[in-house]
């Protein structure tokens, strides 16, 4: 007799309970902004602005986290509150995700492990501010981020400005290609680098129409794929760094990375801060203009989605 398969505790707010079971627009977003992005108390406001753009774009937020043993899908005011100040909580994937729920631990959830809880959950969108990819160097390193695994494995929708800059975003394209995901840009018809409006890499697709959107969307997975659709939103132009001057102090950054003998996990941290270092700040800046514009644009075609599905059941 083979041994019964654990449950995994998914527990929604009663606001988002609601909404899913009404058929109403719920966008999915991280926590790992709060824990391990902004300094306290910017990163409470931050994420608390984040939630209040998808409410703007017509849908109900769902922060998630673990907590005790469970997926939270959903935080209070107290809860980021916790989030934000309490040093020490674990950032973690996909990967980490069995790991810590079962030791009944707290974690942040990051873009592999949200999307994980999003289709537990029955969220079929998800907003970011960017993706992870394949990093530069990825040739002799093999580091690929998980968020690009994890997009080929769950059936959730990504909003996002595409994925960051220090990444090697033509290999990172050729990634999504290779395993099917489609990727649709809004907006501009170039593959958006997180705080720069362009990567400079032309996207396969874009549809400005958010109804069509939807439509594209459901295709898909009617189609029998069990994988993500990303659609890109640029930053605003008043919000976005000019490419040139991110990619010198990139390259800046990863010379000194590599005279620091900084590599794996730590990297992406290291990077995106003596950019920030570089730039006086303003891709920090950039960064938190994005989370919100990227919340706003997955709140309103979350609420396109659901009056596709409304419509057709």
């Amino acid at each position: 007799m083979a041994p019964a398969t654990p449950t995994i505790p998914v527990i929604p707010t009663e606001e988002v309970r609601e909404a899913l079971h009404e058929g109403r627009p719920v966008v999915a977003l991280e926590s790992n902004v709060i824990t391990h992005g902004l300094a306290y108390p910017d990163n409470a406001e931050t994420a608390h602005k984040v939630e209040a753009a998808v409410r703007k774009g017509g849908a109900v937020p769902a922060t998630i986290c673990l907590d005790g043993g469970a997926i939270r899908v959903g935080m209070t005011d107290d809860d980021i509150e916790r989030f934000a100040s309490e040093p020490g909580i674990p950032k973690v994937s996909s990967r980490d995700l069995p790991v810590v729920l079962a030791r009944g631990g707290r974690g942040a959830t990051t873009v592999a492990s949200s999307l994980v809880a999003a289709e537990l959950a029955g969220i079929p969108f998800f907003a970011s501010a960017g993706l992870g990819g394949v990093h530069r160097g990825a040739q002799t390193t093999m580091d690929v981020s998980s968020d690009l695994i994890q997009l080929t494995r769950s059936k959730v929708a990504v909003v996002c400005a595409g994925a960051k800059m220090i990444l090697d975003l033509k290999l990172t394209m050729e990634y999504l290609e290779t395993q099917c995901v489609p990727v649709i840009s809004t907006g501009s018809d170039d593959f958006p680098a997180f705080y720069c409006a362009s990567s400079g890499v032309r996207s396969p697709h874009r549809v400005d129409d958010d109804d069509l959107l939807a439509r594209i969307v459901a295709t898909h997975w009617a189609a029998g794929h069990p994988g993500s659709v990303v659609i890109t939103t640029p930053p605003r132009p008043e919000d976005a760094v000019d490419s040139a001057e991110a990619e010198r102090a990139i390259t800046e950054a990863l010379a000194q990375a590599e005279r620091d003998g900084v590599s794996g996990q730590g990297l992406t941290k290291y990077l995106m801060r003596a950019v920030d270092r570089a730039t006086g700040g303003r891709t920090a800046q950039a960064n938190m203009a994005v989370l919100i514009s990227t919340a706003e644009t997955g709140g309103r075609l979350a609420a396109a989605y659901a009056r596709h599905v409304n419509a057709a059941s």
